[in-house]
């Protein structure tokens, strides 16, 4: 007999139909896995590009993305195809298989068209993190998520049976792939704690304070980031040091990099740049597995892990530094670590997983034009073209009221009171503001919002990742594309390298599956991030996220 939730019980007959569905037959063009994992673990590696695990793949150990890339199928050449390849978009668009439209999530940041306010992706003003004051724009809900995710549609189909549980070292890495029905968590980094709101619990879960209570990160206050093998046997050895790389507070740009500091604050923060950062969030997830039984209920749980410290070493140091490489190699002994976890608590034999990225990311700019002067590359100022662009709307119109309200990424806001105020035509003014951006050296082109909204844009493939990243509420009235390897970031000084545009560099990620039924191949046919979703639930059975819009993988479901 089989119990429903609540204690009731339902007749057999549907264990015999339990039975039929559990072998492998196809309905209607799809197929049903031979046996339901039990497990489901999703992972994403923030700035991971699609180029760089085939690149280490002969300094990787065993257990970890060799794994996944010998034993199961491995698609070369994904790219998302939207413009706004930033960490909130990338994670929405790999659990709900949409684009903004479908998700709603128009970058990491965006303005209430209302208020002119700055609007945090997974900011929610009614909940807070647990024991502290709500703040503005910080990660407490996934109230902006528009689209139902993978684990929704899991946690809904098996009756509220299977659970589902997000770590990251960001708010928006865990939130956003835990869905409206997941738990998340998700690294203080003013406190060294794992966190997670009101959204989730009205106070921790007993085994959170136990951990958190350990103060693990402090383990890491006398040690140092040094390398892993002997400096020679690195690509990027030479390069150690760049004076374009920025480090971060004291970490700086050199091996070894000393982890303690005096101000704990200063310490927690730079342990995000670092491996050991990764470390903590999977020593983390192990230990969420084992307290909360993971993959040992009576159906399916999905854990999503968001491994960010690649984001944040290709952040500060560039993709091709000596700290990247170094990383990589690093990486692939925590995700070793995991799966051995996995494997002793669940079994590999039983879990389904999928491995992706958020976005890629380019070079930094400043050391594209040494190695090669004639690259146009450079580095966008935003205070600097906002007010200029507001001085040459103010002239046209002769006016000193302010036009340009704000810029994020890739939205630049009109003052709509102000041109509302001046009786002006808003299409017209966004005309404008199009032509004069259009004037700023490293600008390739820009859209207007009118133009967006009625389709009148040219077919080419750059405009329809912009297309694709439009947002008819939370998008700007000017969405613009910088020139390639142009650095485009409100903070034009924040960080050495920088990702959030439609070009390769960018929108290529790896997709890597492994798990039950799942044959070891290559695929080298061109496929998107958004067809992960869909084929996650065409493979549990499940419905497919509310606003999943990509192609199931067929490779995966044959």
């Amino acid at each position: 007999m089989i119990k429903k939730p609540g204690g009731l019980k339902f007749a057999s007959n549907k264990i015999v139909l339990s039975a039929i569905l559990a072998q492998s037959i196809f309905v209607s063009g799809q197929v049903i896995a031979k046996e339901e994992p039990k497990l489901v673990l999703m992972l994403t590696i923030d700035q991971l590009r699609g180029d760089q695990p085939n690149k280490y793949y002969d300094r990787f150990g065993e257990g970890g993305f060799k794994y996944l890339m010998d034993k199961g199928t491995v698609y070369n050449n994904a790219h998302f195809k939207h413009s706004t390849t930033f960490t909130a978009v990338g994670h929405a668009t790999l659990a709900t298989g949409g684009s903004a439209l479908q998700h709603g999530l128009a970058g990491n940041d965006w303005e209430n068209a209302k208020t002119g306010e700055r609007i945090y992706c997974v900011e929610d003003p009614n909940h807070n993190i647990i024991g502290k004051k709500y703040k503005d724009n910080k990660g407490t809900s996934p109230l902006n998520l528009t689209s139902s995710t993978i684990g929704d549609e899991l946690h809904l189909s098996s009756g509220q049976r299977s659970r589902v549980f997000s770590v990251s070292i960001k708010d928006r890495g865990a939130i956003l792939p835990g869905g409206h029905l997941g738990k998340a968590f998700w690294y203080g980094s003013g406190s060294g704690k794992f966190v997670s709101s009101t959204y989730y619990y009205d106070e921790y879960p007993k085994w959170v304070s136990e951990y958190n209570g350990l103060k693990k990160a402090d383990a890491y206050q006398s040690q140092s980031w040094d390398l892993l093998n002997p400096a020679d046997s690195y690509t990027f050895a030479y390069q150690d040091g760049r004076e374009m790389e920025k480090g971060y507070k004291h970490l700086k740009n050199t091996f070894p990099h000393k982890l303690g500091n005096e101000k704990a604050k200063n310490f927690y923060k730079a342990l995000r740049f670092t491996p050991m950062g990764d470390a903590l969030t999977v020593d983390f997830a192990k230990t969420l597995m084992e307290q909360e039984q993971l993959g040992r209920g009576e159906a399916t749980d999905m854990l999503a892990v968001s491994l960010s410290a690649t984001d944040y070493i290709g952040h500060a140091y560039g993709p091709n530094s000596l700290e990247a490489e170094d990383n990589m190699l690093r990486l692939d002994r925590t995700l070793a670590d995991l799966f051995s976890h996995v494997d002793k608590k669940v079994g590999l034999e039983n879990t389904l997983i999928f491995l992706s990225s958020d976005h890629g990311t380019d070079e930094i700019p400043e050391y594209r034009k040494a190695v090669a002067g004639d690259y146009h590359a450079g580095r966008h100022y935003p205070k600097k073209f906002i007010s200029k662009v507001n001085e040459a709307l103010q002239l046209r119109y002769g006016t000193s009221e302010k036009m340009v309200s704000s810029f994020w990424n890739p939205s630049i806001y009109l003052n709509l009171p102000a041109i509302k105020k001046l009786g002006l035509n808003l299409e017209e003014v966004e005309r404008a503001l199009a032509e004069e951006i259009l004037k700023v050296d490293g600008v390739a082109f820009a859209l207007t919002r009118t133009d967006l909204l009625k389709g009148n844009v040219t077919s080419n493939a750059t405009v329809a990742r912009v297309q694709n990243a439009f947002h008819p509420v939370r998008s700007g009235n000017v969405l613009i594309v910088q020139d390639q390897f142009w650095y485009l970031y409100p903070n034009a000084d924040q960080f050495s390298a920088m990702h959030g545009s439609p070009y390769s560099y960018d929108t290529h990620v790896p997709i890597m599956f492994a798990g039950p039924g799942i044959k070891a191949q290559a695929v080298n046919r061109k496929v998107a991030p958004m067809d992960i979703a869909g084929t996650v639930s065409t493979y549990l059975g499940t419905a497919k996220p509310s606003g999943s819009i990509g192609d199931p993988l067929f490779e995966i479901l044959k």
